[in-house]
């Protein structure tokens, strides 16, 4: 979103208030209804029964009837002063707001040119100065345009360190300085993220557009994702070490989807997801190190729906499933690791419907199935080492009804051993393993 977007914003922005002479009468009325309402209210209360009829009237009376006049007069002039008043302040409060959103722009667009400056030590400046006029933003919508300008520049092209050229002295010190850069606004979104909602410069519920970022590194470790959007769509992590480790997803539309993990370390240990929705759905883990260890999946909906585990290490061992819906449905694991050792599915939904194990090694020794719906139907397996020794299966569903290819290992019972409660195999096992 541009200056120029912003500044119509700010035009657009005014009072919508009604002719003077529309209210007063309205106001008027309904002073009107409310005073018939209450004398009604107090004849009936009274239970009157008629007025006393007054052939003459003495001075006292008349008197009486002069200040009733005059305390209608009053009233009146009270609230057409009232009305008055109400809508200077009203004028004078949008007066304020248009200087303080003129200043804003003048500021914005300064910290923009910034941004576009070749020396490294003053597009930090620009970062900082759009965070700290997103914190003094007077609208939400100013706010989030300044969001949207760090994320965008995030999305800008970018090469990563692995595609360097081979002794680029000149190269490799642009690089490291732009890295910087990039670095100190991913740490500075965490740092918004980290506040509680009720702090005046939390950016929690705001919407951040990270499509298709390359992320070479990052903290945003302990950030709170309770509400908004967050569309990590199509982002590459080709290197260095990518930190969510204790974030907390809470709310939020979080999406991953066609996410490429190629390379460096992807910490998502002790993350919580506990509402809203975390898709990674088509994301593609070929290289380098996803941790999900201590993950807890206990009320959000998380969608891995025809990912790739093609190449390096994906660790959900011990990931807790306590809750909410996690979809494998039609994953491919044809390379690397996987490790659900010791992952604890109670209480949740977990899908593995149609998923093909062609390859590398997917571990779910020591698991424990103790009130989970785990659902392993229509499955292949028919290359890759799957491994269920010393599995715990006490309650719940684990279906493998229709699976098809060579029986993962420690899962089938010896026979003579009864079956433990809940775990449906395809009688093709039984009969392979009698």
């Amino acid at each position: 979103m541009g200056v120029t977007t912003l500044r119509r914003q700010a035009e657009r922005r005014g009072l919508r208030l009604w002719p003077v002479g529309r209210v007063l009468v309205l106001a008027f009325a309904a002073a009107v209804l409310v005073a018939a309402a209450v004398f009604y209210t107090g004849w009936d209360l009274l239970d009157a029964r008629g007025l006393k009829p007054e052939h003459r009237i003495d001075s006292k009376t008349l008197f009486d009837l002069v200040k009733l006049s005059f305390g209608v007069v009053a009233g009146a002039g009270a609230l057409v002063a009232l009305i008055v008043a109400y809508r200077r302040q009203r004028v004078d409060e949008d007066g304020a707001l248009r200087e303080a959103t003129r200043l804003h722009t003048e500021r914005f667009t300064t910290a923009v040119g910034q941004l576009g400056n070749e020396a490294a030590a003053v597009r930090l400046g620009g970062v900082h100065a759009l965070a700290g006029l997103a914190d003094d933003a007077p609208t939400r919508d100013l706010r989030q345009t300044c969001i949207d300008v760090l994320c965008a520049y995030l999305r800008l092209p970018y090469t990563a360190e692995t595609d360097l050229p081979a002794g680029d002295a000149e190269t490799r010190h642009a690089y490291l300085a732009l890295r910087e850069v990039r670095h100190t606004v991913v740490r500075l979104i965490r740092d918004h993220l980290r506040l509680t909602p009720e702090h005046p410069h939390s950016w929690q519920g705001h919407d951040f557009d990270l499509t298709g970022v390359t992320f070479d590194g990052g903290d945003l470790s302990y950030a709170q994702f309770s509400s908004g959007r967050v569309a990590f769509r199509g982002t590459v992590f080709s290197g260095g070490t990518v930190n969510f480790t204790g974030a907390r997803f809470s709310g939020a539309r979080v999406d991953f989807t066609g996410a490429r993990f190629s390379g460096g370390t992807v910490d998502f240990g002790r993350v919580r997801f506990s509402g809203g929705s975390v898709d990674f759905s088509e994301a593609e883990f070929s290289g380098g190190t996803v941790d999900f260890g201590l993950a807890g999946f206990s009320g959000a909906r998380v969608d891995f729906r025809e990912a790739r585990f093609s190449g390096g290490t994906v660790n959900f061992s011990p990931a807790e499933f306590s809750g909410g819906t996690v979809t494998f449905t039609g994953v491919r694991f044809s390379g690397g690791t996987v490790d659900f050792r010791a992952a604890r599915f109670s209480s949740s939904t977990v899908g593995f419907r149609a998923a093909r194990f062609s390859g590398g090694t997917v571990d779910f020794r020591a698991g424990g199935f103790s009130g989970a719906s785990v659902d392993f139907s229509a499955a292949g397996f028919s290359g890759a080492s799957v491994d269920f020794s010393v599995a715990r299966f006490s309650g719940g569903t684990v279906n493998f009804s229709d699976a098809t290819g060579t029986q993962p290992l420690g899962l089938v019972p010896p026979s003579g051993t009864p079956m433990p409660t809940g775990l449906t195999l395809p009688p093709a096992w039984h009969a392979a393993n009698s």
